[in-house]
This record gives C-alpha cells, sequence and structure tokens, in this order.
C-alpha cells in the first residue's frame, strides 16, 4: 500500500499538476489530498469522457493532467479516447479503477467490465500497467508512463487495485461557488426557418472577431468544424473531427490554462444534447475568457437532417441556471457581434443561436491533420 502523497508528489515533480474525474472509492485518498493542496487543480467532472477531454485541452496548452475514473466508467471515455487523444496525440495520464476485478467480491454490474478492462486498453491501443501498490515502485511506474507519452504523445494508463492507497480525510472542496447573476436575455425567434442567418455567415462573423493573438476557436464536428476550415484555416482553429459533444470540455481545459486568451466554443444541438452535463461544469469551473456559441439548426445536419429534440429546449435558461453569467439567445445573427471579443460582458457567455439547416456547396474536408492542428495550435499557445 501507499500514500496518496508520494504519488502526487511524484507527479508534481513530472509537472502534473491538474486532475480531472469522476470519483472511486479506490481513488478517494488521491482526491482528497489534491482538493486539500491549494497548489494542485482538481475537476469534477461530470462524465468521463469529458474529464478525458478537458485533460487534453489543458496538456495542448502546456498543463500536463491526469484523468480519473472508475472502469465501469471507462466505456463513457472511449469515444474521446480513440477519436480525440489518439488521432490528435494529446498525450493524458489515465488513472482507472478495477473494479470486479478477478478473485476480489464485488458488487455484480462491475463483473463484466472488471474481466475486460485490460483488453480494452489494448483494443484502444492504450498501454497499460498496474499502478504502483509499494512506495518504491512509484518512480519506475511514472517513469514508464512518462517516457511512453513524451515519446508517442498518446495517453498511458495505470490500473489501480482495490486497497492500493491508504486512507487521506477530505480537507476542503475543489468546487467554487457560483453566484446565479445571469438573467436569460431572450430575443425572441421570430424568423422562420428559411429565413434564419446559415451557418456559413456566422462562421465568417466569428472569424471576423477571433483575431489570432488573442483567440482560440474550438469548432464541434461535422459541417461546423468542415465549413469553418472551408472558410479559413487559421492557426487559433481546431476543428474536433470526432468525440462528439466533447469541443466544449476540450476548450474548458484550454480556457483554464490560458485565462489571457478568449476561447470561443462552436458547438451545435446535437453535440450539447449529447453531453448537457458540460452546460454545468463549464457554468461552475469556467472564467471570463469563455465564449459558448450554441449553433442550432434543431437536427442532425450532417447525417442526412435528422431532427432534433433541441426545438423543446431552452438552451439560455439551462445555462443561465448553471451558472453562465451572459445569456442570450434569438436567430438574429447580429447578436453574435455582441457577444464574441466583447471582454464588457461576464463570462462564460453563452448565444443560443438559431440557424438554418444546410450547408454549403461542395463542402470540403480538412486537409491539414489532426496531429498538424495540435502542432500548430500547440506552438501558438505556448
Amino acid at each position: 500500500m501507499i500514500n496518496a502523497k508520494s504519488f502526487v508528489e511524484a507527479g508534481r515533480r513530472r509537472g502534473f499538476n491538474w486532475y480531472t474525474g469522476v470519483p472511486c472509492s479506490f481513488i478517494t485518498p488521491f482526491i482528497n489530498y489534491i482538493i486539500g493542496d491549494d497548489r494542485l487543480q482538481y475537476i469534477s467532472h461530470a462524465n468521463e469522457g469529458d474529464a478525458v477531454a478537458t485533460a487534453a485541452g489543458l496538456e495542448i496548452a502546456g498543463q500536463r493532467a491526469v484523468a480519473m475514473m472508475q472502469n465501469s466508467g471507462l466505456g463513457n471515455a472511449v469515444s474521446p479516447l480513440t477519436s480525440l487523444n489518439n488521432i490528435f496525440r494529446l498525450p493524458v495520464l489515465l488513472i482507472c479503477t478495477h473494479r470486479g476485478a478477478a478473485g476480489v467480491e464485488d458488487e455484480p454490474q462491475h463483473s463484466k467490465m472488471g474481466a475486460i478492462t485490460g483488453a480494452l486498453f489494448e483494443i484502444m491501443g492504450i498501454p497499460w500497467r498496474a499502478f504502483p501498490a509499494e512506495p518504491d515502485r512509484i518512480e519506475a511506474a511514472l517513469d514508464e508512463a512518462d517516457n511512453y507519452m513524451q515519446r508517442e504523445q498518446r495517453p498511458f494508463a495505470l490500473v489501480m487495485q482495490k486497497g492500493t492507497v491508504a486512507k487521506f480525510a477530505l480537507r476542503g472542496t475543489s468546487v467554487p461557488v457560483v453566484a446565479r447573476t445571469a438573467a436569460s436575455v431572450q430575443h425572441g425567434f421570430d424568423r422562420r426557418v428559411i429565413e434564419r442567418a446559415a451557418r456559413s455567415e456566422v462562421l465568417a462573423r466569428v472569424i471576423a472577431r477571433t483575431p489570432i493573438e488573442r483567440s482560440v476557436v474550438i469548432a464541434t464536428t461535422g459541417y461546423t468544424g468542415r465549413e469553418l476550415y472551408a472558410q479559413q484555416d487559421r492557426d487559433n482553429q481546431a476543428y474536433i473531427v470526432g468525440s462528439m459533444g466533447c469541443a466544449s470540455s476540450f476548450a474548458l481545459g484550454i480556457a483554464l490554462a490560458k485565462p489571457d486568451r478568449e476561447v470561443v466554443i462552436i458547438d451545435g444541438d446535437g453535440a450539447t444534447l449529447m453531453r448537457m452535463g458540460n452546460l454545468a461544469i463549464i457554468g461552475t469551473y469556467g472564467g471570463e475568457n469563455i465564449t459558448h456559441l450554441l449553433l442550432d439548426n434543431e437536427v442532425h445536419d450532417s447525417t442526412g437532417a435528422q431532427a432534433t429534440v433541441s426545438a423543446n429546449v431552452r438552451f439560455d435558461e439551462i445555462a443561465a441556471a448553471c451558472g453562465y453569467r451572459t445569456v442570450m439567445s434569438g436567430d438574429d445573427a447580429r447578436l453574435l457581434d455582441e457577444v464574441v471579443g466583447n471582454p464588457g460582458l461576464p463570462g462564460p457567455r453563452l448565444l443560443h443561436l438559431k440557424i438554418r439547416p444546410g450547408t454549403i456547396d461542395k463542402l470540403p474536408r480538412p486537409k491539414v491533420s489532426p496531429a498538424a492542428v495540435t502542432a500548430r495550435l500547440r506552438e501558438l499557445l505556448l
């Protein structure tokens, strides 16, 4: 058995100062120790995949991060691990507990994942080792993980067995208290669908208001990222080609690491619905530098325009309830000019903007590879 301090301090010497995750009783001592140290940062996420994406955002902006989770929640992280961290070459240290391990009495819901945890990491191409259970094995375990991540620029996992870490009492909290001061400013959805702005018009306004030297633009998967690329490919833009719903949590990591830059999230209604918990996390941890644009055309546009349920959802009111400090909604594209690049509006800011479905003719796919996007954005941020 080890104590939390031994591992966390060894990690700190290697630059690991940020932790994200969803709790498990096996890692309770870790979380408690991190929360009690004001030199470390812990982001309490609603979903394991979003914890991974936020850690990836921190990493691209120069902050090494650890994502922690129970193996029962590893399934929630498969999408970002395979289509964000892997292809964008974003190394994150994973600590995954091993509920349902062979020979250990546990709850029935853990039995299947307990049997396949190692195999699942292997199928994803993520090397893993047993989490060090003895103090004299900590340095070697971290060296192996560190060497791999530095060389391959991809995640590495340590799988923790029950009883590995000694108890550590909780002191304090990592969750800031958010004063819900925002009112939902509703300008109304008055235009007929065909009279609403096209996505391309909105993206042109975003580009005009996000100078490379002061801002970062993160575009969700599907037509949004492809149209942004078609408008103008810039070093401060990232096109999240997979990991649907994770653009906002990825952007949160960048915003936390780089509070001097405005981070603009261009989201869609389908992606936001998929990971609604991100609104609560951004509302709690997000700062003045986050602008969240939710472009809502009420359909899954890139898969054939099947309807989403967004016509029945007031995203602006949800965001206000989650702690966003500026919230607007409407179907006039000029609202974007009021929100993006406006330091006078408290953040995080959300604009729920209705647009019309459809895309431009001969829509290209980005020719810049995800790894190249990472390289140029990292260079810009560092």
